[in-house]
Protein backbone atom coordinates (compact mmCIF):
# COMPACT_ATOMS: atom_id res chain seq x y z
CA UNK A 1 0.00 0.00 0.00
CA UNK A 2 0.99 3.53 -0.07
CA UNK A 3 2.19 5.65 2.67
CA UNK A 4 3.50 8.41 3.62
CA UNK A 5 7.58 8.53 5.79
CA UNK A 6 9.28 11.14 7.16
CA UNK A 7 12.35 10.26 5.48
CA UNK A 8 14.28 13.48 6.93
CA UNK A 9 13.33 15.44 9.78
CA UNK A 10 12.89 19.34 9.13
CA UNK A 11 11.81 20.46 6.35
CA UNK A 12 8.24 19.62 4.64
CA UNK A 13 10.57 18.09 1.86
CA UNK A 14 11.69 15.66 4.20
CA UNK A 15 8.09 13.69 3.48
CA UNK A 16 8.18 10.75 1.01
CA UNK A 17 5.78 8.56 -1.00
CA UNK A 18 6.26 4.96 -0.31
CA UNK A 19 5.43 1.47 -0.95
CA UNK A 20 4.92 -0.77 1.92
CA UNK A 21 3.29 -4.11 2.82
CA UNK A 22 -0.38 -3.99 4.21
CA UNK A 23 -0.84 -4.29 7.74
CA UNK A 24 -2.93 -6.98 9.89
CA UNK A 25 -4.71 -5.96 12.79
CA UNK A 26 -3.44 -7.66 15.99
CA UNK A 27 -5.72 -8.78 19.13
CA UNK A 28 -7.68 -5.62 19.81
CA UNK A 29 -7.14 -4.17 16.82
CA UNK A 30 -8.96 -2.94 13.15
CA UNK A 31 -7.88 -2.06 10.16
CA UNK A 32 -9.28 0.88 8.58
CA UNK A 33 -9.27 1.95 4.74
CA UNK A 34 -8.77 5.21 4.44
CA UNK A 35 -11.20 7.53 3.63
CA UNK A 36 -9.66 10.88 5.20
CA UNK A 37 -6.58 11.88 7.34
CA UNK A 38 -6.57 14.54 9.30
CA UNK A 39 -3.13 16.84 9.83
CA UNK A 40 -2.46 17.92 12.99
CA UNK A 41 -0.02 20.50 14.64
CA UNK A 42 1.67 17.19 16.34
CA UNK A 43 2.04 15.77 12.60
CA UNK A 44 3.87 19.02 11.80
CA UNK A 45 5.73 19.04 14.61
CA UNK A 46 7.16 15.27 14.73
CA UNK A 47 8.36 15.98 11.25
CA UNK A 48 10.38 19.09 11.81
CA UNK A 49 12.43 16.75 14.00
CA UNK A 50 11.03 19.00 17.31
CA UNK A 51 9.75 15.76 19.21
CA UNK A 52 12.89 13.60 18.30
CA UNK A 53 13.48 13.61 22.03
CA UNK A 54 10.16 11.64 22.77
CA UNK A 55 11.23 8.56 20.85
CA UNK A 56 10.10 9.65 17.06
CA UNK A 57 12.64 8.79 14.22
CA UNK A 58 13.35 9.08 10.55
CA UNK A 59 11.22 6.73 9.05
CA UNK A 60 8.10 7.25 11.00
CA UNK A 61 4.97 7.29 9.17
CA UNK A 62 3.02 10.59 10.89
CA UNK A 63 -0.81 10.75 11.37
CA UNK A 64 -2.89 9.71 14.46
CA UNK A 65 -6.05 10.35 12.72
CA UNK A 66 -8.35 8.70 10.19
CA UNK A 67 -11.48 7.62 9.34
CA UNK A 68 -12.83 5.32 6.60
CA UNK A 69 -13.98 1.95 6.54
CA UNK A 70 -13.11 -1.23 8.64
CA UNK A 71 -11.87 -4.24 6.65
CA UNK A 72 -10.52 -6.53 9.26
CA UNK A 73 -10.39 -7.04 13.03
CA UNK A 74 -7.92 -8.81 15.35
CA UNK A 75 -8.72 -11.44 17.45
CA UNK A 76 -10.88 -10.65 20.37
CA UNK A 77 -12.85 -7.67 18.73
CA UNK A 78 -16.64 -7.93 17.76
CA UNK A 79 -16.85 -9.05 14.02
CA UNK A 80 -20.01 -6.47 13.88
CA UNK A 81 -17.08 -4.13 13.17
CA UNK A 82 -16.73 -5.09 9.59
CA UNK A 83 -17.93 -2.65 7.00
CA UNK A 84 -18.80 -0.18 9.87
CA UNK A 85 -17.47 3.68 9.17
CA UNK A 86 -15.80 4.54 11.65
CA UNK A 87 -13.44 7.44 13.08
CA UNK A 88 -10.30 5.93 15.08
CA UNK A 89 -6.93 7.12 16.78
CA UNK A 90 -4.20 5.24 16.01
CA UNK A 91 -2.15 6.68 18.58
CA UNK A 92 1.82 7.20 17.36
CA UNK A 93 1.37 7.30 14.17
CA UNK A 94 0.81 5.58 10.95
CA UNK A 95 -2.49 6.86 9.54
CA UNK A 96 -0.47 8.86 6.71
CA UNK A 97 -1.76 5.68 4.23
CA UNK A 98 -3.93 3.84 2.27
CA UNK A 99 -4.89 1.45 5.39
CA UNK A 100 -4.55 1.94 8.92
CA UNK A 101 -4.35 0.11 12.31
CA UNK A 102 -6.44 1.59 15.71
CA UNK A 103 -7.15 0.46 18.31
CA UNK A 104 -10.78 -0.83 18.47
CA UNK A 105 -11.20 0.81 22.07
CA UNK A 106 -10.34 4.08 20.46
CA UNK A 107 -12.92 3.97 17.05
CA UNK A 108 -16.02 5.38 17.24
CA UNK A 109 -18.77 4.99 14.47
CA UNK A 110 -19.40 7.63 11.87
CA UNK A 111 -23.19 8.56 12.12
CA UNK A 112 -25.03 8.53 9.02
CA UNK A 113 -24.13 11.87 6.79
CA UNK A 114 -21.31 12.63 8.89
CA UNK A 115 -18.20 13.23 6.02
CA UNK A 116 -14.82 11.42 6.88
CA UNK A 117 -13.57 14.45 5.99
CA UNK A 118 -15.78 16.49 8.99
CA UNK A 119 -14.95 13.35 11.31
CA UNK A 120 -11.25 13.77 11.22
CA UNK A 121 -11.62 17.59 11.25
CA UNK A 122 -13.65 17.25 14.48
CA UNK A 123 -12.73 14.06 15.95
CA UNK A 124 -9.67 15.14 18.14
CA UNK A 125 -9.69 18.89 17.85
CA UNK A 126 -13.10 18.74 19.62
CA UNK A 127 -12.15 16.47 22.43
CA UNK A 128 -8.99 18.52 22.96
CA UNK A 129 -11.59 22.00 22.79
CA UNK A 130 -13.95 20.45 25.12
CA UNK A 131 -11.76 18.78 28.10
CA UNK A 132 -9.27 22.00 27.38
CA UNK A 133 -12.29 23.93 28.80
CA UNK A 134 -13.29 21.72 31.44
CA UNK A 135 -9.43 21.38 32.83
CA UNK A 136 -9.55 25.21 32.83
CA UNK A 137 -13.08 25.13 35.25
CA UNK A 138 -14.46 27.08 33.05
CA UNK A 139 -18.10 28.39 33.60
CA UNK A 140 -20.45 30.51 32.24
CA UNK A 141 -20.45 34.36 32.37
CA UNK A 142 -16.73 33.91 32.10
CA UNK A 143 -14.44 35.58 29.46
CA UNK A 144 -12.54 33.50 27.80
CA UNK A 145 -9.53 33.87 25.54
CA UNK A 146 -8.50 31.37 22.54
CA UNK A 147 -4.41 32.23 21.53
CA UNK A 148 -3.80 30.66 18.03
CA UNK A 149 -7.72 30.17 17.07
CA UNK A 150 -7.15 29.74 13.63
CA UNK A 151 -6.44 25.87 13.86
CA UNK A 152 -8.97 22.89 14.26
CA UNK A 153 -8.47 23.07 18.22
CA UNK A 154 -8.88 26.93 18.43
CA UNK A 155 -12.07 27.07 15.99
CA UNK A 156 -13.74 24.08 18.42
CA UNK A 157 -12.77 26.15 21.58
CA UNK A 158 -14.37 29.32 20.42
CA UNK A 159 -17.54 27.55 19.50
CA UNK A 160 -17.85 25.42 22.73
CA UNK A 161 -16.75 28.70 24.71
CA UNK A 162 -19.80 30.68 22.84
CA UNK A 163 -22.32 27.68 23.30
CA UNK A 164 -21.29 27.47 27.03
CA UNK A 165 -22.48 30.94 28.15
CA UNK A 166 -19.18 32.84 27.69
CA UNK A 167 -19.22 36.18 28.68
CA UNK A 168 -16.71 37.30 25.86
CA UNK A 169 -14.97 35.18 23.81
CA UNK A 170 -11.61 36.92 22.37
CA UNK A 171 -9.09 35.27 19.98
CA UNK A 172 -5.56 36.00 19.06
CA UNK A 173 -4.96 35.65 14.89
CA UNK A 174 -2.87 36.92 12.35
CA UNK A 175 -5.32 38.73 9.85
CA UNK A 176 -8.47 41.15 10.24
CA UNK A 177 -9.92 38.03 7.44
CA UNK A 178 -9.19 35.43 9.96
CA UNK A 179 -10.88 37.61 12.39
CA UNK A 180 -14.13 37.86 10.43
CA UNK A 181 -14.50 33.81 9.42
CA UNK A 182 -14.09 33.16 13.80
CA UNK A 183 -16.28 36.03 14.58
CA UNK A 184 -18.77 34.19 12.43
CA UNK A 185 -18.17 30.94 14.91
CA UNK A 186 -18.66 32.97 18.22
CA UNK A 187 -15.80 35.11 19.03
CA UNK A 188 -16.78 38.57 20.41
CA UNK A 189 -13.51 40.14 20.34
CA UNK A 190 -10.42 39.80 17.63
CA UNK A 191 -6.76 40.37 18.76
CA UNK A 192 -3.59 40.29 17.16
CA UNK A 193 -1.19 37.71 17.58
CA UNK A 194 0.46 39.35 20.79
CA UNK A 195 -2.86 40.07 22.57
CA UNK A 196 -3.27 43.60 21.46
CA UNK A 197 -6.88 44.70 20.36
CA UNK A 198 -9.66 47.21 20.48
CA UNK A 199 -9.65 50.18 23.43
CA UNK A 200 -13.49 48.03 24.14
CA UNK A 201 -11.61 44.74 24.34
CA UNK A 202 -12.32 42.81 27.83
CA UNK A 203 -9.15 44.04 30.35
CA UNK A 204 -9.06 40.38 31.39
CA UNK A 205 -10.05 37.04 30.81
CA UNK A 206 -10.88 34.40 33.44
CA UNK A 207 -9.84 31.39 31.18
CA UNK A 208 -6.74 31.58 28.46
CA UNK A 209 -6.88 28.57 25.74
CA UNK A 210 -4.19 28.59 24.57
CA UNK A 211 -2.59 26.43 21.84
CA UNK A 212 0.55 27.69 20.71
CA UNK A 213 3.07 28.31 23.49
CA UNK A 214 6.22 29.11 22.47
CA UNK A 215 8.42 32.52 23.89
CA UNK A 216 5.64 35.02 23.95
CA UNK A 217 3.45 32.51 26.18
CA UNK A 218 4.41 34.30 29.77
CA UNK A 219 3.50 37.67 28.63
CA UNK A 220 -0.46 36.54 28.36
CA UNK A 221 -0.71 35.71 32.18
CA UNK A 222 -1.03 39.55 32.50
CA UNK A 223 -4.42 39.17 30.43
CA UNK A 224 -5.02 36.91 33.45
CA UNK A 225 -8.04 38.32 36.23
CA UNK A 226 -7.61 37.32 39.51
CA UNK A 227 -8.12 33.63 39.63
CA UNK A 228 -7.75 33.43 36.39
CA UNK A 229 -6.36 30.08 34.56
CA UNK A 230 -4.43 29.25 31.34
CA UNK A 231 -4.09 26.17 30.25
CA UNK A 232 -1.89 25.23 27.19
CA UNK A 233 -3.72 22.12 25.23
CA UNK A 234 -0.59 22.75 22.21
CA UNK A 235 2.86 23.98 20.84
CA UNK A 236 2.54 24.65 17.81
CA UNK A 237 4.60 27.63 18.67
CA UNK A 238 6.92 25.57 20.32
CA UNK A 239 8.41 25.34 24.16
CA UNK A 240 7.88 28.88 26.24
CA UNK A 241 11.07 29.91 27.83
CA UNK A 242 12.41 27.91 30.49
CA UNK A 243 11.92 30.78 32.91
CA UNK A 244 8.31 31.58 31.97
CA UNK A 245 7.44 30.67 35.83
CA UNK A 246 9.37 34.18 37.20
CA UNK A 247 6.26 35.53 35.12
CA UNK A 248 3.57 33.79 36.94
CA UNK A 249 5.00 34.14 40.34
CA UNK A 250 5.21 37.92 39.54
CA UNK A 251 1.15 38.26 40.15
CA UNK A 252 1.52 36.26 43.02
CA UNK A 253 -1.14 38.45 44.77
CA UNK A 254 -3.56 37.72 41.42
CA UNK A 255 -3.64 34.37 42.72
CA UNK A 256 -3.48 32.90 39.14
CA UNK A 257 -3.28 29.18 37.48
CA UNK A 258 -1.23 27.28 34.95
CA UNK A 259 -1.84 24.01 33.72
CA UNK A 260 -0.99 21.77 30.55
CA UNK A 261 -3.96 19.25 29.25
CA UNK A 262 -3.72 16.75 26.79
CA UNK A 263 -6.49 14.27 26.11
CA UNK A 264 -4.09 11.30 26.91
CA UNK A 265 -5.17 12.31 30.52
CA UNK A 266 -8.92 11.61 30.02
CA UNK A 267 -10.53 8.22 30.36
CA UNK A 268 -11.37 6.42 27.24
CA UNK A 269 -15.11 6.38 27.99
CA UNK A 270 -15.44 9.88 28.19
CA UNK A 271 -13.75 10.78 25.50
CA UNK A 272 -15.87 8.41 23.04
CA UNK A 273 -19.03 9.80 24.97
CA UNK A 274 -18.09 13.64 24.40
CA UNK A 275 -16.73 12.88 20.35
CA UNK A 276 -19.50 11.26 19.67
CA UNK A 277 -21.97 13.67 20.97
CA UNK A 278 -20.01 16.06 18.72
CA UNK A 279 -20.26 14.11 15.66
CA UNK A 280 -23.99 14.48 16.15
CA UNK A 281 -24.00 17.97 17.15
CA UNK A 282 -22.55 18.71 13.39
CA UNK A 283 -25.11 16.92 12.26
CA UNK A 284 -27.96 18.89 13.83
CA UNK A 285 -26.12 22.03 12.80
CA UNK A 286 -24.80 23.46 15.91
CA UNK A 287 -21.05 22.83 16.04
CA UNK A 288 -19.04 23.82 12.20
CA UNK A 289 -16.18 22.57 11.21
CA UNK A 290 -13.58 24.13 8.99
CA UNK A 291 -11.76 22.43 6.58
CA UNK A 292 -9.40 24.31 4.92
CA UNK A 293 -7.92 22.19 1.78
CA UNK A 294 -8.56 18.45 0.93
CA UNK A 295 -5.38 17.37 -0.70
CA UNK A 296 -4.56 13.78 -1.95
CA UNK A 297 -2.18 11.65 0.33
CA UNK A 298 0.67 12.27 -2.62
CA UNK A 299 0.49 16.08 -1.63
CA UNK A 300 1.52 15.20 1.95
CA UNK A 301 4.43 17.72 1.27
CA UNK A 302 2.04 20.46 0.45
CA UNK A 303 -0.09 19.90 3.14
CA UNK A 304 2.80 20.57 5.68
CA UNK A 305 4.25 23.30 3.89
CA UNK A 306 1.14 25.34 4.00
CA UNK A 307 1.03 24.98 8.03
CA UNK A 308 4.61 26.16 8.30
CA UNK A 309 3.84 29.35 6.00
CA UNK A 310 1.04 30.05 9.02
CA UNK A 311 -1.41 29.38 5.80
CA UNK A 312 -3.91 27.40 7.42
CA UNK A 313 -7.48 28.25 8.92
CA UNK A 314 -8.68 25.19 9.81
CA UNK A 315 -7.85 21.66 9.19
CA UNK A 316 -6.00 20.34 6.07
CA UNK A 317 -7.24 16.79 5.04
CA UNK A 318 -5.56 14.08 3.35
CA UNK A 319 -7.33 11.83 0.95
CA UNK A 320 -5.91 8.25 -0.95
CA UNK A 321 -7.04 7.84 -4.32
Amino acid sequence: MKAIAIEEFGRPEGLALIDIPDPAPARGQVLIATEAIGVAGVDVMIRSGALAAYGYREGHIPGGEVAGTVTAVGDGVYPGWLGQRVWGFTGTGGGYAEQAIAPVAEVVPLPVGLSAVDAVTLGSAGVVAHFGLSHARFSPGEAVLVRGAAGSIGIMAVQLAAHGGASAVAVTTSSPERGRRLRDLGATHVLNRSGEGQPDDPAGYDVIIDVVAGQGMPSFFDRLNPNGRLVVVGAVGGQPPADFGTRLMAAFQKSMSFATFSAATVAEPDRRAVRMEQFAAVRRGELQTVVHEVLPLEHAVAAHQKPDAGEVFGRIVLTPN
